[in-house]
């Protein structure tokens, strides 16, 4: 595999991205909340490269870069696939809470963009989806084990449990840990139909659809900063 100084878009090339995006979203925008949540992964992960914690740290940058870079590709250029389109519909709306947001977010980037970035790193490294298993996992270990957190972090307090509830039921049905097995089996199949770009193609076309369709009921709205409803 290649070796970290042949990539040009390292990982904290990534990071002042992020970072700038930060700095020109509103505080409370769809986006800038999950951009804040994959910011912290992310500088987590150079970190843990500088560290020399991944087995094959030029392939962990390669998938890594690409990876954030379908994210970035959104929220630079607003050109959205559909997994993408309900978080920048509804990004200022004020019935839906900070949470949903950010897990609307990770569900579009881990349910269809982590799949894509692996065979964008296969055909990169010319490699296989297995020779990426150990940098996936800790990839993924790591996006997991940050899910907690966040859930923790954003739900909402107790001037708002009238929303906790149905807050905790709507994202209950949705786990980080079933969505990255299922974009490994993705990446694995995409992989396998490489040569066969119609079915590569429609296969895509329905994983897009279906993360889409997840993460717009992640997005129904809940209540305003007050509690109700919103319109």
């Amino acid at each position: 595999m290649a070796q970290l100084e042949q990539f040009t878009t390292p990982v904290h090339t990534v990071v002042s991205r992020m970072r700038a995006l930060e700095a020109t979203l509103p505080e409370r925008d769809g986006v800038a909340v999950f951009n804040r949540v994959y910011l912290t992964v992310t500088e987590e992960i150079d970190r843990r490269l500088d560290a020399g914690e991944f087995p094959d740290p030029g392939a962990a940058v390669t998938l890594d870069v690409r990876f954030a870079e379908r994210y970035l590709t959104v929220a630079e250029e607003g050109c959205p696939p559909a997994c993408w389109r309900p978080l920048l519909q509804f990004r200022r709306h004020p019935g839906v809470l900070p949470l949903q947001f950010a897990l609307a977010g990770v569900n579009a980037h881990v349910g269809h963009d982590l799949a894509l970035a692996v065979v964008d790193t296969c055909r990169a490294l010319g490699c296989e989806p297995a020779d990426l298993e150990d940098e996936f996992e800790r990839v993924g270990d790591l996006l997991v084990s940050l899910e907690e957190r966040v859930r923790e972090d954003l739900m909402p307090g107790p001037d708002l449990l009238e929303v906790a509830d149905p807050l905790t039921h709507l994202l209950g049905a949705w786990s980080l840990e079933r969505a990255r097995d299922a974009g490994w089996s993705a990446a694995r199949t995409l992989w396998a139909l490489r040569g066969l770009s119609g079915l590569a193609r429609e296969f895509e076309d329905r994983l897009d659809a279906a993360v889409g369709l997840t993460g717009r009921m992640m997005l129904t709205p809940l209540g305003d900063r007050t509690g109700h409803c919103g319109r």
